[in-house]
């Protein structure tokens, strides 16, 4: 296995990978966001033109407004698998991750991780993990842009989607992002319209939706001095307004600019005894670790865990979890 930080001394390896194989299947994780997507479609409209036979794959759901009419474009299932085909693991670095068990694939399978996030093992045969890149779309640009491959207006789009959806619309970029909007306009001089982009993102949200954030905003407990925010989602909830898509970011958004806070915690039953914890915060807390203790991932200011659990037994270990941190 071998892990770089720089693009130049790994991306001709990858490069090498990318042309190898007649097939190739690209997966994400479970519970895709709008980068997972961008960065597996941007990446096999490039390998189709290439001449490879691309299978795009995810476990699914598609619960996010913004990705859902990506859908159509993506397998459930994994292909048969030949001696040509090679597998490419995007914004995850577990195959656990992607919602397919290891058992599903060969065991002597040529494998490319492709990630951005600190958590994970990856255990291919190229990892190319940059903790330090805003979204793993940036690391598909740089690998296609090293292969002096001209952008073409709907790659650029879904690159773009990629950075916005998961740099918040570039809001949780900080000084020294100089060449992460450099590559930015690359796109938007390739086609990419940050105003589609930011609508497709933040439009086509139902009443419901709404007045159910009103209620989780209404329900909202302070702890720590407020330096923790905490919320929950019960299926309850769900089953009232009829809110399937994923919509918390606004949330985050509006408890992060209360004053003295620091982290904001949003619980989601998903089954009687599963929920997922959502984690997010604003400069010096890494909630990524706090992810990893129930078993899940994500980044120093972003994170997430899916726990089997009820809410009511999940909310005390997650506040104990930030006891020693935020007193």
């Amino acid at each position: 296995m071998q892990c770089f930080q720089q693009t130049s001394e790994l991306i001709p390896e990858i490069l090498s990978f990318l042309s190898k194989y007649e097939q190739y299947v690209i997966i994400g994780h479970k519970e895709p966001d709008g980068d997972c997507i961008g960065s597996q479609l941007a990446l096999g409209r490039y390998l189709t033109q290439q001449g490879k036979h691309v299978h795009i794959v995810s476990a699914g759901p598609f619960l996010r407004t913004e990705i859902k009419s990506f859908e159509c474009y993506f397998e459930k299932t994994l292909p048969v698998f030949s001696d040509s085909t090679a597998l490419i693991i995007i914004d995850c670095s577990n195959i656990s991750r992607t919602g397919f068990e290891s058992t599903e694939f060969p065991e002597i399978l040529p494998m490319l991780f492709i990630d951005h996030h600190a958590s994970g093992r990856p255990e291919g045969q190229i990892c190319f993990v940059d903790i330090q890149a805003p979204a793993t779309a940036f690391l598909i640009q740089e690998i296609l842009e090293e292969a002096h491959y001209a952008l073409s207006k709907e790659i650029a789009e879904l690159l773009f989607f990629g950075v916005a959806t998961d740099t918040g619309f570039f809001r949780h970029l900080e000084t020294g992002s100089g060449k992460y909007f450099n590559a930015v306009a690359r796109l938007v001089d390739a086609g990419a319209s940050p105003k589609q982009a930011f609508y497709a993102m933040s439009g086509g949200k139902q009443l419901g939706n709404r007045k159910l954030l009103g209620e989780l905003l209404l329900r909202t407990e302070s702890y720590y001095n407020n330096q923790l925010l905490f919320s929950w989602l019960t299926l309850s909830d769900q089953e009232r307004y009829g809110v399937e898509s994923r919509d918390s970011d606004m949330l985050y958004q509006l408890l992060m600019t209360v004053e003295n806070s620091e982290v904001v915690v949003i619980i989601r039953q998903e089954k009687p005894d599963y929920c997922t914890i959502g984690l997010r915060s604003k400069a010096w807390v890494d909630v990524g670790k706090i992810a990893e203790s129930f078993g899940g991932g994500g980044h120093k200011h972003a994170a997430g865990a899916y726990v089997q659990s009820t809410l009511e037994d999940l909310k005390p270990h997650v506040l104990h979890a930030f006891e020693s941190i935020l007193q």
